[in-house]
């Protein structure tokens, strides 16, 4: 059952903080750009374009740092103080009257998020030991992550016919609030003291894992598909829908609603998907279908009903390539590295985003959004063919290698599954650590 995760009290109070959190987050994307037009105007684009560009300046920049100065402190503490600093930030969005205002408080608030969810999706994998019900538990946070981007518009639309938009900024300060109580009610894992590691290596370690981990390297490679495929429809829809097409601002947000629907229509299925199929083969297949869809939409994206059946695809797709990330990201790394890994990739992955977010952009703006399509189809293309290439498809659990430097009565070669005594030989779950400073020759 698909959501047996919640029946673990931690878990389901960490879910209910996300959820609450996330259509806070949603509700304040709507707010934002009516604040940003009444503040510019026909130059909302920019201020938009601005805000955007420092939230992934903040996200790749600060989530190493973040987790690195933050391992040492109480993980409960360390959330709920995020999730306050990121209420008072959005209780205050009403008041500003200058774009400068914007700017420096939106800077607040994605540095303390991109602090926040590195830790938050850190401690899942601590909380759910078991494989099945952690695979359930990514799946659980997509659907939220869907329901966010399809319901929190909606709620919007609602309330502002009873309310002005400002008053959608308290809405989000009260969704972080709620989040921040929920947080303070679960009993969370505490790393212990024998965990805690060295500041170089908890602010670089996560970055030297995925430089050394071929399957690291493959996801980070999926990411640049993933961004490339997110930023059409993020940055185009409007376009393609108001611009292009001529139709209204409802029918754009129906557009990115059949997205997310797409997206929570894998999720559902993904699960049972997971336990016949590899993360390698899910997210490749995930990267391939967007790379298709990008190049279907620059061929025959010149009606609203082909777009809408396109967005359905391509978040079906996309949902394929975040989805499993977690579990890869888990099956390399020790408890105590897990937070630098998280961040690491939450860092990388953005990096992708901070590369196809200009390019969604510009192409179309210079060009038209066909263009933008054959572009990005590219860039999506060429992330899935280096995933293929980088990620071994022989990437079992258990990986037999030597160790050739160790005396054969050495004890770490009586860890896993050893098929002589006499060798200096072995097979186990391989992370980069101490007695693997390279991934091993044989499983490459």
């Amino acid at each position: 059952m698909m959501f047996s995760p919640l029946k673990h009290a931690a878990y389901r109070h960490l879910f209910i903080a996300q959820v609450a959190a996330l259509l806070g987050t949603g509700m304040a994307t709507v707010a934002l750009g009516l604040l940003a037009h009444d503040l510019a105007g026909a130059g909302a684009g920019e201020v938009l374009g601005i805000a955007l560009a420092i939230k992934m300046i903040a996200y790749v920049g600060v989530a190493p740092f973040a987790s690195a100065l933050a391992s040492r402190l109480p993980r409960k503490t360390l959330l709920v103080s995020l999730d306050v600093v990121r209420a008072a930030v959005a209780a205050s969005l009403p008041f500003v009257n200058e774009a400068w205002q914007v700017y420096g408080l939106m800077t607040v608030l994605y540095v303390a998020s991109a602090a926040f969810t590195p830790a938050f999706q850190a401690m899942i994998p601590d909380l759910l030991e078991d494989e099945g019900e952690y695979t359930k538990a990514l799946s659980l946070s997509r659907l939220a992550a869907d329901l966010e981007s399809v319901a929190s518009p909606v709620l919007a639309a609602v309330l502002l016919s009873v309310i002005s938009y400002h008053n959608l900024f308290v809405g989000t300060a009260l969704g972080f609030i709620l989040s921040a109580g929920f947080v303070v009610t679960a009993v969370l894992p505490r790393l212990s003291t024998a965990q805690t590691l060295p500041f170089l290596r908890r602010l670089t370690g996560g970055v030297k894992l995925f430089v050394l981990t071929p399957r690291l390297r493959g996801l980070l490679a999926v990411s640049l598909a993933t961004a490339a495929g997110g930023a059409m429809v993020f940055v185009n829809t409007v376009v393609l829908v108001q611009s292009n097409f001529g139709l209204s601002q409802q029918a754009t947000a129906w557009a990115l609603a059949a997205f997310g629907g797409g997206s929570m229509t894998a999720a559902v299925f993904l699960p049972k998907v997971l336990e016949r199929v590899t993360d390698r083969s899910a997210m490749v297949s995930g990267a391939l279908l967007m790379t298709a869809v990008l190049v279907a939409g620059a061929l025959f994206a010149r009606s609203y009903p082909v777009l809408i059946a396109l967005w359905i695809v391509m978040g079906f797709g996309y949902s394929l390539t975040i989805t499993p990330a977690g579990r890869a990201l888990r099956r390399s790394s020790t408890a105590g590295e897990r937070p630098a890994l998280f961040a690491a990739q939450f860092a990388l992955s953005h990096a992708c985003w901070l590369i196809a977010y200009p390019v969604a952009g510009l192409v179309s703006a210079e060009a038209d959004p066909q263009a933008a399509f054959i572009v990005l189809a590219a860039l999506s293309g060429l992330g899935a063919i280096l995933a293929l290439v980088i990620w071994p498809a022989h990437d079992p659990l258990n990986l037999l290698h030597d160790h050739a430097d160790l005396e054969p009565d050495h004890e770490h070669l009586d860890e896993g599954m050893r098929p002589d005594a006499a060798a200096t030989a072995h097979a186990h779950p391989v992370v980069i650590d101490d007695h693997h400073r390279r991934w091993p020759p044989s499983a490459r």
